[in-house]
């Protein structure tokens, strides 16, 4: 018998079973992992379950997991630690599948150590202050140019912004403090200090190690996260930590698009504009309790990554009219450079 007909036989023995089947899988295969799991440095033992049979039930749910379309994949923290069990749906999000594909054949930079990335933008943000006793809010604008190093953290990084005209927080008049530095620049240190933890960092050097498989680098984005709404959303947030102001190769650009289109809860939501004035095709994720959406526009051509917008979906929450744009970003070009230019 050949390694194809005993496949096939394998398969055969497995039913067919639709997703809630597989998290019912799942949830069985948790159970298993936490009575195996090591107590005080000593295996408790699971009566009538033989290291055998775990691992049969290991493979049936990866079989049922293929079948169903899905490929299960596990994160740890610690070492001795159970892994916490993901199910990665097939991506269905075809705009970032057509990102995936597009990102797999663009041209890409190759910077090398000791050098910076460049990262021009425009950006708009939610400024609240209390002058002379009063609360207000504005959204402040500016231009951004801004040298990370490609082998560090931010702190050794310079940015330039040049201060725009403010917009109106929805409800509420630009205050006059908001319009103090427009048409003034800056030049400054990226950063005071940079402590994010390794699995969140941005510099190139890391994001080029990250695999270039798509289950690998969904498994990379729940590093420290459990399961559920909670863990998805925040799954998607480092999607976006790994777009702003952040450059990788393609081979996992490409992965990290695969990887985000099958979070659970992304969709399409159809046309945005960016902070450039850009019209492009937006992605999200449906949003938990807060009432702001966090968007990701493409270009509905090229499939380029345009920038990132939050939008109000709940009014009461938000303080703003549902539609609203409370932070918008552009990311226009991306290019290296030997060195900064000097702080003064």
């Amino acid at each position: 018998m050949n390694e194809m007909t005993e496949l096939e036989r394998f398969r055969s023995d497995v039913p067919e079973l639709d997703l809630t089947d597989v998290r019912a899988e799942e949830r069985r295969l948790l159970s298993v992992m936490r009575d195996t799991a090591p107590e005080h440095g000593r295996s408790r033992p699971v009566l009538g379950r033989t290291r055998r049979g775990w691992i049969g039930l290991a493979a049936g749910l990866a079989a049922a997991a293929a079948t169903a379309g899905v490929i299960a994949v596990g994160t740890g923290e610690e070492p001795g630690t159970p892994p916490v069990v993901h199910t990665m749906p097939v991506a269905s999000v075809q705009l970032l599948k057509q990102a995936a594909d597009h990102a797999a054949k663009s041209p890409e930079l190759h910077p090398r150590p000791g050098q910076f990335l460049v990262f021009e933008s425009r950006t708009m943000d939610t400024v609240e202050s209390n002058s002379g006793g009063r609360h207000e809010r504005y959204l402040d604008r500016q231009e951004r140019k801004i040298w990370l190093p490609v082998d560090g953290d931010a702190t050794r990084g310079v940015l330039w912004a040049r201060t725009l005209e403010p917009k109106p927080y929805p409800g509420w008049p630009v205050p006059a403090v908001a319009r103090q530095g427009v048409g003034r620049s800056s030049m400054s240190k990226a950063a005071d200090f940079d402590r994010r933890a390794e699995h969140l960092r941005s510099d190139y050097a890391y994001l080029s190690r990250l695999p270039a498989d798509p289950a690998k680098m969904y498994q990379h984005l729940y590093i420290g996260l459990g399961t559920g709404p909670q863990a998805d959303a925040t799954a998607w947030q480092n999607v976006g930590g790994m777009l702003t102001e952040a450059y990788m190769p393609r081979a996992q650009r490409a992965a990290l698009f695969r990887a985000a289109a099958a979070i659970h809860g992304v969709t399409t939501v159809g046309r945005a504009v960016d902070a450039a004035g850009r019209t492009g095709i937006a992605v999200t994720l449906d949003p938990l309790d807060g009432g702001i959406r966090e968007e990701y526009i493409f270009d509905d051509k090229t499939y380029e990554f345009l920038g990132r917008r939050s939008v109000v979906t709940k009014a009461e929450k938000a303080e703003a009219p549902v539609g609203s744009v409370l932070t918008n970003s552009a990311q226009l070009k991306v290019s290296i450079a030997d060195r900064p230019p000097a702080v003064n």
